[in-house]
This record gives structure tokens, sequence and C-alpha cells, in this order.
């Protein structure tokens, strides 16, 4: 399911997609025949309605097994915050438009905590 808001990714488009992006990026690994994948997929699109600041982009782990190697999936759904290529923090199960927003805003903080940017030195 692509739409406005939310971009499938595969094998191919990884790269490009996530890799490459500028922006944090939210993975949704899913599967068609997921019941709890698919009733959390409309909490996922209005996640990504009300938040451009940030990509979101689902996985299909039967069409892209090497993807969820790649991240160790295991069981779906699983999300899973991508900075620069780097995965940050991930979480496993259906979840509410809040869940993301809480694991996305834990990962801007863990981002932003001590080590992410240089320290002056201290006196």
């Amino acid at each position: 399911m692509t739409s406005a808001h939310v971009t499938n990714v595969s094998d191919a488009t990884y790269e490009n997609e996530v890799v490459k992006s500028d922006k944090l990026v939210l993975i949704d690994f899913y599967a068609d025949w997921c019941g709890p994948c698919r009733s959390m997929a409309p909490a996922v699109e209005k996640f990504a309605e009300e938040n451009p600041n940030v990509k979101v982009v689902k996985v299909n782990i039967d069409e892209n097994p090497q993807l969820a190697s790649l991240y160790g999936i295991r069981s779906i759904p699983t999300l899973v915050t991508v900075k620069e290529g780097t995965p940050v923090l991930g979480m496993t199960g259906a979840a509410p438009k809040s869940g993301l927003e809480q694991l996305v805003a834990k990962t801007l903080e863990k981002l932003a905590g001590p080590g992410s940017k240089p320290q002056a030195p201290k006196p």
C-alpha cells in the first residue's frame, strides 16, 4: 500500500529511500496476511500524514526477505526508526498512533542525548 504519505520500499529501493534520506525514517515491517499489521495500517497512515518531518515507509517481509534479515525481523508488525542509514530504536507488535509518536519521540531524545553532539571541553 503506497499512499501520498507512506512509501513501499523494496530491496531495490531501500538505499535511496532509507539510507540516503535526510529525514528520520520510520520503517513498518509487515505482511499482507498479518492481521495486526492490517489493523495498524490506518494508524501508520495517520501518523505519516501528521508528521511530514518523518519519512514513513513500509517493507513487506515476504517480498523483501533481505531487508527483513538485515534488521533481524522475527515478528511482525515491527517498527524501526532509522537515521542516516543506522537503526536507532524499534518496537514489535501492533500499536496505536500514540505508540508511533512515543517511538519517534524517544528516538529524537536518543539522537539529541549526550554523545550525539560534540561536547565542549570542561575547564
